[in-house]
C-alpha cells in the first residue's frame, strides 16, 4: 500500500490541492457536479453499489463528487479520518449531537454557546428525553461535578461566542475519555488553522463553513469531522436519512474559499490584534477581550492551545445599549451584521441579536451586557478600520 503524499502536505498546500478529483477533461478548478442522482451500467451494478460491494455515488443527498472533495480537503486540514458536509453550521452541530444520543442520556455543555446551539441543548434535546447540564466552561471542577453515570457527550465552543472565553479542551477531553463519553468541539472562532481540537483529544469537531471557510458572504455550509468508526456507526445513517446535505454548488464555493483561508485569517488576526490594543486604551471602551492579549482572563491557556489570537474581539462600550447603538450607527466602513469571519469587517450587538433569546440573568452570567459588541475583523486596511472606529467612538 503506497503512502498518500497529501498526508504530508503543509496546510497551505492541502488547502489548494487536497481532495481534488479531475474528470476526463482535466479541468484546473474543481469540477462542479450539479446532479441529483447517478446512473449505472446495469441492474447488477446498481445492486452492488447499494449493497456497498462496489464503489461509486448513489444519490447527492448521500454523497456527491464535489461535496466529497470538500470533505477530503477538510479532513487533510483538520487531521480527521472522515467527515460529512452539511447545509449549515447548525445542521452540523445538531447532527453531531443527536446522532449518538437517545432518551435517558445526559450531556454536559459549556453555558457559553451560540444562541441556537444553546437552544438545541436546553430546549430541543429534552423533548426527546435527553438531559443536559450547563457549566462554566472555564472552571474544570464544574465539568467534573456535572458528570453522571449516564453522561454520553460533552459539548463546547472555544473561544466562545461572543465573549471569547477559552476552555481547556485537553482537560475536558480527558474527562470525557475517563467516563466513556465523547467530546464535541465547535471550533469556528479559532478556525482549523489556529486550533486543532482533535490533536488536543477531542473526538468530534464541527464548523459553520459559512464563516471563515467561505469567508466572503456567499453561501451557507457546515461540516462534522471525526474518526471513521464514529461516523460509520453514528453519523452515517443519521445523515443519510434526515437529509441535511450540502449543495454541490455551495461545496464548490467553499473549496474556493479554502484556497485563500490562510492568507485571510493571517491578515485578519493581525488586524484584530492591532485593533484590540487601540480599543483597550480608549476611554469610551470599558472592556476589550481578545485571546491574543496578555490581559485575557485565560491568556496562558490561549497561548498553549491556540497558534493565533483569532479574527474576532469583544468590547464593552461605556454607556450601555444607547452608547453601543450610537457607536454602531456612526460606523461607515464596518457593517452591522450578525455574521462573522467575512472579508468585510462586521459588528453585532449580541444582547439584541445572536443571544436575544436568553434571559437578562443568563446573558449577565455569560458576560454579555447592554454595551457588549462583537467585532469580526475583515481584510480592509487596518488604518482605515481604526479611523472608522475612532470616529464612531467619538459619537458614542
Amino acid at each position: 500500500m503506497t503512502d498518500d503524499p497529501s498526508r504530508h502536505w503543509k496546510p497551505q498546500t492541502a488547502l489548494v490541492h487536497g481532495g481534488t478529483q479531475r474528470s476526463a477533461f482535466g479541468e484546473t478548478s474543481e469540477a462542479l457536479y450539479l446532479t441529483q442522482g447517478f446512473v449505472y451500467d446495469s441492474a447488477e451494478a446498481a445492486e452492488a453499489r447499494f449493497k456497498g460491494e462496489a464503489p461509486g455515488f448513489i444519490y447527492s443527498r448521500y454523497a456527491n463528487p464535489t461535496v466529497a472533495m470538500f470533505e477530503q480537503r477538510m479532513c487533510l486540514l483538520e487531521g480527521a479520518e472522515d467527515a460529512r458536509a452539511m447545509a449549515s453550521g447548525m445542521a452540523a452541530v445538531t447532527a453531531a449531537l443527536l446522532c449518538s444520543l437517545r432518551a435517558g442520556d445526559h450531556v454536559v455543555a459549556a453555558r457559553a454557546l451560540f444562541g441556537s446551539c444553546r437552544w438545541v441543548v436546553e430546549t430541543l434535546m429534552p423533548r426527546y428525553g435527553i438531559e443536559s447540564t450547563l457549566v462554566d466552561g472555564t472552571d474544570p471542577a464544574q465539568w467534573e461535578r456535572a458528570v453522571r453515570p449516564n453522561t454520553r457527550l460533552f459539548f463546547l465552543e472555544s473561544p466562545t461566542n461572543p465573549t471569547l472565553e477559552i476552555i481547556d479542551i485537553a482537560h475536558v477531553a480527558r474527562l470525557a475519555e475517563a467516563n466513556g463519553a465523547r467530546l464535541v468541539v465547535d471550533n469556528v472562532f479559532a478556525t482549523p488553522l489556529q486550533q486543532k481540537p482533535l490533536a488536543l483529544g477531542a473526538h468530534v469537531v464541527v464548523y459553520s463553513a459559512t464563516k471563515h471557510i467561505d469567508g466572503q458572504g456567499r453561501c451557507l455550509g457546515g461540516i462534522v469531522l471525526s474518526d471513521k468508526a464514529w461516523i460509520d456507526e453514528h453519523l452515517h445513517d443519521h445523515f443519510r436519512h434526515t437529509g441535511p446535505s450540502l449543495s454541490p454548488f455551495n461545496a464548490w464555493t467553499l473549496l474556493k474559499g479554502l484556497e485563500t483561508l490562510p492568507v485571510r485569517v493571517t491578515q485578519q488576526s493581525a488586524s484584530a490584534a492591532r485593533i484590540a490594543d487601540r480599543l483597550a486604551d480608549h476611554p469610551a471602551v470599558a472592556r476589550v477581550v481578545y485571546p491574543g492579549r496578555d490581559d485575557h482572563p485565560q491568556a496562558a491557556l490561549a497561548k498553549r492551545q491556540m497558534s493565533g489570537g483569532s479574527t474576532l474581539l469583544c468590547l464593552d462600550i461605556a454607556g450601555g445599549k444607547a452608547a453601543a447603538f450610537a457607536f454602531q450607527n456612526a460606523l461607515r466602513l464596518i457593517a452591522i451584521s450578525n455574521n462573522l469571519g467575512d472579508a468585510k469587517s462586521l459588528i453585532t450587538h449580541p444582547a439584541t441579536t445572536t443571544h436575544k433569546n436568553l434571559s437578562d440573568a443568563a446573558r449577565a452570567e455569560l458576560g454579555i451586557g447592554p454595551g457588549t459588541l462583537r467585532l469580526s475583523v475583515g481584510l480592509e486596511d487596518v488604518d482605515d478600520l481604526l479611523t472608522d472606529l475612532d470616529r464612531a467612538l467619538a459619537a458614542a
